[in-house]
């Protein structure tokens, strides 16, 4: 099916799509190292009637089509769900009437299989519950902003509700989810558990603690029916609803207790209305709720070429559509830095004058309306980019002054005034040093000075009279790097109390109160001579607030400095209202750097590059989505594909030094650098034959600090010198293997292809490749879908107490004596390290698999207490046995991979 967003309405065009040019869809990137392309999707559309000729007013769809028109393209076949869409609202439910065996008062255990859009959304995805109106609350559970919530009642009336974190689990699209309820734990009260596993049966892994809440409780009986996706009584006002997949769920009477509801939506066909579930509940589903239709592009059209043969006779529009990334990279000016981006933002601004002008400024330009440019002297502009959070700002001469007028504004009571500065040193002497003077109405003069060791606070009337002198004898913090300064104001009847405090840069600060008797009306000008002893002060981003403001220069000042990279991610395109989504959560993603003025698309693939994680284009939405690193170890399949089997056409080993990089340098901006090298075996820097020679690479990566660098530099190492044939490429045909459908459709950036049962000329074990992105085609009798792949196997990593995963490997072994094709009893010396653990020592370490001259083996036992140990194996476990060398190198077949 292909669609077209026309008039703000979906529009099937399926019949004026000629398939004799095909469909052709592209998504992703050709390799690990390279970044990803705006998706691409070519298709003919007929025009013979000028209907998709955008200012042709005799066209149906004239005036709903042009620039950038949405369009989709869809494929029904595999495996169906309920599909819950964010909109139209009421959304798909699947429904099963009150029944007696449905009223679990008690103990309940609730279980979900799920695909949320993004596990962290900010709307609400609905799962399910038995949930009437007010005064019929029974049970339901959703997710909301990356929290898996169960909520009760055992009244009807009032709701309870508790929660766990998602974030550390949701590392892949599709999860299980678990929560259940011990309405009396014999400790008083009640306690609820929450799990994510693979299964609906399992293995579970409880996440968050134990929900314990006082006294026992109970869960309303009401007469509400059971629901699955959207509750019918439900409205969330604060919340707008998100969207995603329900493959299935089940309800048990009591923890791990008998299942009472049991649809199973994957058992259903497309298109279904009514079913009865495997406990005998019928069930009803609103219409097109139960689908299969899986969506392989979703983009926009940014042009119309209209094209016809010299007869007239075929008029067509060869369309080409793109992803988001091709409109985000149109044109795409630098971001300005984030205080200038921040501060405009903040409540209660009146004026603001962030100094970053350029170097031969004369004047302050202030981006808010109303507001006059600072009229300076003195200044030395552009002279100090060493304020992660700004462009460069100036510095102070030794007669400089700053003149700014802010516009008239009603009195509320408070202000506040704002700025940072970097002051090498506190100046000589206890002086009270000009460093802020500012005015409020009643030509009220406010002056901040600083001394050696004071800083000051003198308030004057416009008769001369000192309202207040006020000194604090602790200037710690306030001069040796980049600051901020603010000093507010606020009424209390007829006294006005002051705060001033100095807040070093990324750290924290100190501040002091006063009072006086007076007014503290409004500000009404910055007009600063600065004393000569502040000479090379740097300053800038200079705002005034109507009210007491606080937190508007908060991470923006270090550029963010703290965020990781899904944060940053987050951030960034919430600020540039760009579409996002986190469909495999955003744990583990690696801590960035500072983020300084640059294209938006470039600060997120900054970002990406610090974690190796993924920026792409989302498949289901226009969107960008983005993959953790983390998200990227120990996969599941999502495409396991066998030789032998029909739907595998093309698989083309490459053996050659594309992505070889045996000696990387990481660097960090403004930072430190670390260089990771491999200077033995196959891949190594040695020239040929012991190596291959030197690989060189170096990176700058915007990562937080320098610690990381190393472990960066090495990981890159690792992904670079993995020693086994590139698949650059694999394609599949779904005509030809349509129980392929489901699990190809579901391959997306990142996800892991295996191949079982190469042919007897390549290595026999199970071939394991990463997606990176893939080109294609629908026609009218094929669809074939080609993978851009490279290896999988470096992305499996160790894990802790793993029997297979969590095992060190020798530092170096090799056969002692040479073995036949048939012994099962091998002599190991070891070379470096220490000794192979034995039976004796720790039995519970046995069996593991070890590999030799490309035989895999079984080890169920050692003896031995010095080198050589004599090794008791079972042969063949990878299909080859064969006569083994003395001096052959032994390893573990799957040695341990500490990951990044």
């Amino acid at each position: 099916m292909v669609e077209i967003q026309a008039g703000g309405t979906w529009a099937d065009i399926t019949d004026r799509v000629y398939l004799r040019d095909r469909i052709r869809i592209t998504r992703g990137r050709q390799d690990q190292g390279s970044r990803v392309d705006p998706g691409s999707c070519s298709l003919t559309l007929n025009n013979k009637d000028g209907r998709f000729s955008p200012r042709n007013p005799r066209s149906p769809l004239y005036g709903q089509i042009g620039r950038n028109t949405p369009v989709r393209v869809s494929a029904a076949g595999g495996t169906p769900w309920l599909g819950v869409p964010a909109d139209p609202d009421p959304r798909a439910r699947a429904s099963t009437p009150d029944a007696s065996a449905l009223d679990i008062t008690g103990d309940i255990d609730i279980r979900f299989d799920v695909q949320p859009v993004d596990w962290t959304s900010t709307g609400v995805f609905e799962l399910g519950g038995k949930r009437g109106a007010s005064g019929q609350y029974g049970w339901r559970s959703f997710l909301f902003k990356g929290l898996f919530y169960f909520e009760w009642s055992a009244n009807g009336t009032t709701e309870l509700a508790v929660t766990a974190p998602l974030t550390a689990s949701a590392l892949q699209p599709r999860l299980c989810l678990r929560a259940t309820m011990d309405v009396d734990n014999g400790a008083s009260g009640n306690t609820v558990r929450f799990y994510t596993g693979p299964s609906l049966s399992g293995p579970w892994t409880q996440i968050g603690t134990d929900q314990v809440s006082a006294g026992v409780t109970s869960i309303f009986a009401n007469t509400a029916p059971l629901e699955i996706g959207d509750i019918t009584s439900t409205v969330f006002v604060s919340a707008a609803n998100a969207g995603g997949r329900i493959y299935a769920a089940q309800i048990r009477n009591g923890i791990g207790g008998t299942i009472v509801a049991a649809p199973d939506f994957t058992a259903l066909t497309a298109g279904a209305t009514s079913f009865v579930d495997s406990t005998g509940r019928a069930w009803t589903v609103t219409a097109g709720g139960i689908t299969n239709r899986r969506i392989r592009f979703l983009g926009e059209i940014s042009s119309w070429p209209s094209r016809w043969d010299v007869s007239g006779g075929d008029v067509y529009v060869p369309v080409q559509a793109a992803g988001i990334m091709r409109r985000l990279g149109q044109g795409a000016s630098p971001l300005d830095s984030t205080l200038r981006r921040r501060i405009p933002s903040a409540a209660g601004l009146v004026a603001y004058w962030p100094l970053e002008d350029g170097a031969t400024a004369g004047q302050a330009y202030s981006p808010l309306a109303g507001v006059q440019p600072m009229r300076t002297t003195g200044l030395t502009f552009a002279a100090d980019d060493s304020l992660p959070g700004s462009s460069a700002l100036p510095t102070v001469g030794s007669a400089a002054s700053i003149l700014g007028t802010v516009p008239s504004a009603a009195s509320t009571g408070a202000w506040c005034i704002e700025f940072v500065y970097k002051l090498p040193t506190m100046p000589a002497g206890d002086a009270n040093q000009q460093f802020l003077v500012f005015t409020t109405t009643g030509n009220t003069t406010w002056r901040i000075g600083v001394g050696a060791s004071a800083i000051h606070v003198d308030v004057t009337a416009s008769d001369g009279t000192s309202l207040v002198g006020f000194t604090t004898v602790n200037p710690s913090k306030f001069a040796g790097d980049w600051g901020r300064f603010y000093v507010e104001a606020q009424q209390s009847g007829s006294t006005v109390n002051f705060t001033y405090a100095w807040i070093a840069i990324g750290s924290s600060g100190l501040s002091d109160t006063g009072s006086f008797s007076g007014s503290a009306g409004v500000v009404t000008s910055i007009k600063t001579a600065f004393s000569t002893a502040l000479a090379g002060m740097s300053i800038g981003h200079i705002a005034v607030f109507s009210t007491f403001e606080p937190t508007a220069f908060n991470g923006a000042d270090s550029g963010f400095a703290t965020e990781d990279a899904a944060g940053r991610y987050t951030r960034l395109c919430s600020e540039e209202g760009i579409p996002a989504t986190l469909p495999y959560g955003a744990a583990g993603a690696a801590e960035v750097g500072p983020q300084r003025p640059g294209a938006v698309l470039d600060l997120l693939e900054e970002a990406t590059d610090a974690d190796v994680g993924v920026l792409y284009e989302a498949r289901d939405t226009i969107a960008l989505a983005y993959r953790p690193r983390v998200s990227l170890y120990n996969q599941t399949p999502q495409l396991a594909l066998d030789y032998t089997a029909r739907g595998l056409t093309t698989l083309e080993p490459t053996e050659d030094d594309t992505a070889t990089r045996n000696d990387i340098t990481i660097s960090r901006p403004s930072g430190s650098s670390a260089r990771a090298t491999l200077d033995t075996g196959a891949l190594s820097t040695l020239a040929p034959p012991l190596g291959v020679g030197r690989y060189t690479t170096s990176q700058a990566l915007n990562v937080q600090t320098d610690d990381q660098l190393l472990d960066l530099a090495s990981w890159l190492l690792h992904l670079g010198t993995w020693d086994e044939a590139r698949y650059p490429q694999v394609t599949v045909n779904l005509a030809a293997g349509p129980g392929l459908i489901s699990s190809a459709c579901n391959v997306d950036l990142g996800d892991l292809i295996t191949i079982s049962n190469p042919p007897p000329w390549l290595p026999p074990d199970t071939i394991t490749l990463m997606a990176q992105g893939y080109s294609e085609t629908i026609g009218w009798a094929d669809w074939t879908i080609t993978y851009n792949c490279t290896p999988g196997g470096p992305w499996t990593v160790g894990v802790l107490d793993d029997p297979v995963l969590g095992r060190a490997d020798t530092d170096g072994s090799q056969l002692a004596a040479g073995a036949s094709a048939t012994a099962t009893s091998l002599s190991v010396a070891v070379t470096a390290g220490p000794l192979w653990v034995t039976t004796a020592l720790l039995p519970a370490e046995f069996p593991f698999d070890i590999r030799c001259s490309g035989e895999v083996m079984t080890v169920t036992g050692i003896t031995g207490s010095s080198s050589p140990q004599t090794f008791t194996v079972i042969r063949g476990i990878n299909g080859i046995t064969k006569a083994l060398p003395s001096g052959a190198d032994v390893r573990l077949a799957h040695p341990m991979i500490i990951a990044l």
